[in-house]
């Protein structure tokens, strides 16, 4: 029974060596190359579809590697695991790296690679639970990996899918800024999950799908959740209020919870799985950072149009979530290297990015900065804030309005989202 799911993966793997071609190449590869002849494990995270397989594929591609698919269910019933050693070596005799997929669902994994890595493999692992780092993990392999995040397209990435790659010159032809400000639409509204970008899926249909099966395969079943309904809409709820503010208490009386230590609990469920993420609002005091309201923001795009109950698009909050993720995809850390701040005026400001103990840079995140109202408030916000976190760093950033402007002895520069997006700021 190992052997012949053990052989059926190796069909899958020459498969999509044969056809690799047609992949995108993604941007995070030569980081990881230059760690794969280490003695550490690679570990890829990410969430379900956002294509950590088709990665350490296309990493490994001009490699002799074996390729074990862990959701798999002949795999995971297997309680001696030298069983799979033996295999592997039969049916890959010349294997030099191990790739093992979704390895979270083998029971008690992590101390199958602890093994594995003292016998000098050399191991690149995925997995969709945020959890694999946090503690498994760390505990048993602590300095001995290296993560790499793997999230949906980014815009970059995204282009490169639609075969639209131009040089720094091409760019600022009129006709060619206009196809791009056209394909960010199209971005912003139904994300860059691989397989809705690349095979021009219906987005709705595939990503309500995948939203389900992020949370029956790596939420409910994972952690025994027994009221599925709870979970379903509270995942619903954060989903239609993206980029807004939450408090554990408030989500508790609004779906009747019974208590606020189950939504804690639920919400760090469904950050686990990489459906979410929750951002801290930035102060000195740890404490005030925990006792104040999170912002939500959602992996993907895609399944705010997918899943939110909201009658119109916020075209500003959902440009202010593409920045986050592309925060997070530049190597930010949500609650380490990113918060969002409020004024002692209760003045807010989108982004706070920090760095040891010095804040870096204040972020400001709008539409339609042409609106003098609107123009006013985000500048007011940002000036603020840069006296109270004594930072000179000021970023607005909107749809397509570009210039450095002076406000009193503080200079703030307006960068258009595509441009930010493509890294040309």
């Amino acid at each position: 029974m190992i052997k012949e799911a053990v052989l059926q993966h190796k069909a899958e793997k020459e498969r999509f060596i044969s056809e690799c071609k047609k992949y995108i190449i993604r941007e995070k590869i030569p980081y990881a190359e230059k760690f794969l002849n280490e003695n550490i494990i690679k570990v890829i995270t990410g969430p379900r579809r956002a294509g950590k397989s088709v990665f350490c594929m296309l990493l490994l591609k001009d490699e002799e590697f074996a390729y074990l698919n862990f959701d798999d269910e002949n795999l995971i019933k297997v309680k001696n695991y030298d069983e799979i050693i033996k295999v592997i070596y039969e049916v890959y005799p010349k294997a030099k790296y191990f790739f093992f997929d979704e390895i979270q669902n083998l029971d008690k994994w992590e101390l199958f690679i602890n093994k594995l890595h003292r016998r000098n493999f050399n191991l690149i692992i995925t997995g969709s639970n945020a959890k694999l780092l946090d503690t498994e993990l760390s505990s048993v392999l602590t300095g001995r990996y290296i993560s790499i995040k793997i999230l949906p397209f980014s815009f970059r990435e995204f282009l490169k899918a639609k075969n639209f790659e131009l040089n720094n010159k091409e760019i600022l032809l009129p006709e060619n800024k206009g196809k791009i400000l056209n394909f960010l639409f199209e971005y912003i509204t139904t994300g860059g999950f691989p397989e809705v970008v690349v095979k021009n899926l219906d987005a709705k249909t595939y990503l309500e799908t995948l939203f389900d099966a992020i949370l029956l395969k790596d939420v409910v079943k994972r952690y025994k959740v027994r009221f599925v309904p709870h979970i379903y809409d509270l995942a619903t709820y954060l989903i239609s209020n993206f980029s807004s503010e939450f408090s554990f208490t408030k989500i508790r009386n609004i779906l009747r919870f019974n208590s606020t230590n189950t939504v804690e609990k639920y919400i760090k469920y469904l950050e686990e799985s990489y459906l979410l993420f929750t951002l801290n609002r930035f102060s000195f005091k740890l404490k005030e950072q925990i006792k104040t309201p999170k912002k939500v923001y959602i992996t993907d795009n895609g399944f705010i149009s997918a899943k939110s109950f909201q009658l119109s698009n916020n075209i500003g909050k959902l440009i202010e979530n593409i920045v986050f993720c592309e925060l997070l995809r530049r190597n930010c850390r949500a609650n380490i290297d990113i918060f969002y701040y409020k004024t002692k005026n209760n003045k807010e400001v989108d982004f706070v990015l920090k760095h040891a103990t010095k804040i870096d840079k204040l972020i400001q995140v709008c539409y339609n900065i042409s609106d003098i109202n609107t123009k006013e408030r985000e500048i007011k916000s940002l000036l603020t804030a840069s006296e109270e976190l004594n930072c000179n760093n000021l970023e607005i950033i909107s749809w397509d309005y570009e210039a450095e402007e002076k406000y009193k002895d503080k200079t703030i520069k307006f960068i258009p989202l595509w441009k930010w997006l493509l890294g040309n700021q």
